[in-house]
């Protein structure tokens, strides 16, 4: 397979009332029918984040087994923004269901980190028959606050960041995200800072989180609801994470009828990024099997 890079694996649809902005490339394998579903990536919530940041190292791997594709979600990357007229997750849900549609995909396999976790569930939950399986890392929303203060230190620095935004502040935040910090390079921050701070970009990030806190679109949380997700489900947590804590991670494992938690020592909330081969190699055959 040749080098997938950003612009020649990069496209554009219009699903729905949505215009977004998605990375392809990969076929099913003929001699592992399993590999037929396609395989559907979502991207968390931080500053500067798109499908590539959170995926483009993971994406030529899983391209050699699947039909992979990386996904922009509604007001995040080249996707377009939209007035959030419910709580973002549920808008997203109905984002990953018409890109299916427009797309004829008639199910697959998402892989969600942080919010992506949490859409991902909520497509599950909302529209069933579009989702077989799911890898989920450090998903937001199946967890109550029980057992760690809030907000984690993970939101404060995302916050503030977004108050006063600078190289800075985001290699604070950035801090908080990992347990291995030999994944973190300046270049990592500078780049990261650039998306968090075109123009627009923090307004963005507002947008979508106000959307959740709006008192008028409250709703009943995931971890309520997620005894109902009926589809196999694999946690995938870091023992060091400072965003969504691992004590987390066992209350998410009850609450998943059909579940299975793993966790890795050295990592944080990037466990596609911190843990990558074994990640690669963990998902790949809760795929296949």
């Amino acid at each position: 397979m040749s080098a997938l890079d950003f612009e020649s694996t990069s496209k554009t649809i219009t699903a729905g009332r949505f215009e977004l902005h998605y990375h392809e490339a990969g076929e099913q394998s003929v001699a592992e029918p399993e590999s037929a579903v396609p395989v559907l990536f979502l991207h968390g919530s931080g500053p500067g984040v798109t499908a590539w940041s959170n995926f483009a190292g993971n994406f030529p791997v899983f391209a050699e087994r699947f039909h992979t594709i990386l996904l922009d979600m509604p007001g995040f990357g080249k996707s377009s923004d939209l007035e959030w007229e419910k709580a973002y997750p549920l808008i997203a849900a109905e984002a990953i269901d018409a890109f299916c549609e427009a797309k004829g995909i008639e199910k697959v396999d998402i892989i969600g980190n942080s919010m992506g976790g949490n859409v991902a569930c909520e497509t599950a939950l909302a529209y069933p028959q579009r989702v077989r399986k799911m890898a989920l890392m450090g998903p937001g929303g199946l967890a109550a606050p029980l057992f760690t203060p809030e907000p984690s230190e993970g939101s404060r620095r995302l916050f503030e960041f977004l108050a006063e935004p600078s190289d800075k502040a985001m290699a604070a935040w950035v801090d908080t995200m990992v347990g291995n910090k030999k994944v973190v390079d300046e270049d990592l921050i500078r780049a990261r800072t650039e998306a968090a701070t075109a123009p627009g970009a923090v307004e963005r990030m507002y947008s979508v989180f106000g959307s959740i806190l709006k008192p008028e679109n409250a709703y009943t949380p995931l971890y309520a609801r997620a005894s109902q997700i009926r589809q196999e489900t694999m946690l995938i947590w870091g023992r060091d994470d400072r965003m969504l804590p691992y004590e987390q991670a066992h209350f998410a494992f009850r609450q998943l009828p059909r579940a299975e938690l793993h966790a890795f020592s050295r990592c944080g909330h990037w466990a596609m990024i911190e843990q990558k081969d074994k990640f690669e190699r963990l998902v790949i055959d809760f795929l296949l099997n």
